[in-house]
């Protein structure tokens, strides 16, 4: 399993044990070169990235910023839904809102991430989210849908959300010192358990034993 909600799941539900090892995240601190962000960004700003599904509580996200007015970056495949594109629809004019195609280009999407003073997070399913381990390499602070994925993802040190009226306030009391401290934790978690090479190793440790 990819995550421990996952393996204590599959424990209550089959009776069977899992051996969980979930994903490096250290691949996007490589920026492959130096790499402008798209233009017309602010240089300060709430990152989300994720694939546009309700499941990932992008509504949520966007409801909760754009009544804050603080400036948030969106990347996703807003245009592959009904959802994405109702959402691109009702939000596409507010000022503070930047919704941007998919990038995968990694010095591009690096550019980016690199000047997020906030991540937000929405996924509510899938275990461990490779889009938020590698943002944790990047030292800011997480503010996560509280499903116990992320809880054990960030090792209940991110601040957590359910709604976009407790996103809003998150992000209302998030003052300097607290963001700097939950930024240095993500990061410390990241470097500690979400690098490659420490995932290499666990895959060739269960081979061994297998």
């Amino acid at each position: 399993a990819d995550n421990q909600a996952i393996a204590d799941h599959v424990s209550d539900t089959y009776g069977s044990d899992c051996h969980v090892i979930a994903y490096g995240g250290d691949h996007a601190l490589h920026n492959f070169g130096e790499a402008a962000p798209p233009e017309g960004l602010p240089d300060h700003y709430a990152l989300a990235l994720c694939r546009i599904e309700p499941e990932n509580n992008v509504h949520v996200i966007l409801e909760a910023l754009d009544g804050l007015g603080m400036p948030l970056v969106f990347v996703g495949n807003w245009n592959n839904s009904d959802y994405g594109r109702d959402l691109k629809a009702r939000y596409i004019e507010s000022s503070n809102l930047f919704l941007l195609d998919p990038t995968y280009d990694p010095g591009a999407l690096y550019a980016i991430r690199a000047r997020a003073s906030v991540y937000l997070h929405g996924h509510s399913a899938g275990g461990t989210n490779p889009s938020l381990v590698e943002m944790m390499h990047f030292g800011v602070p997480v503010l996560a849908h509280g499903c116990t994925f992320n809880r054990y993802s960030t090792e209940d040190k991110a601040r957590y959300f359910g709604s976009a009226a407790e996103l809003a306030e998150q992000l209302r009391n998030l003052d300097p010192e607290d963001a700097s401290q939950i930024g240095d934790n993500m990061r410390e978690i990241a470097q500690r358990k979400y690098t490659w090479d420490q995932i290499g190793k666990a895959y060739f440790e269960l081979l061994d034993r297998a």
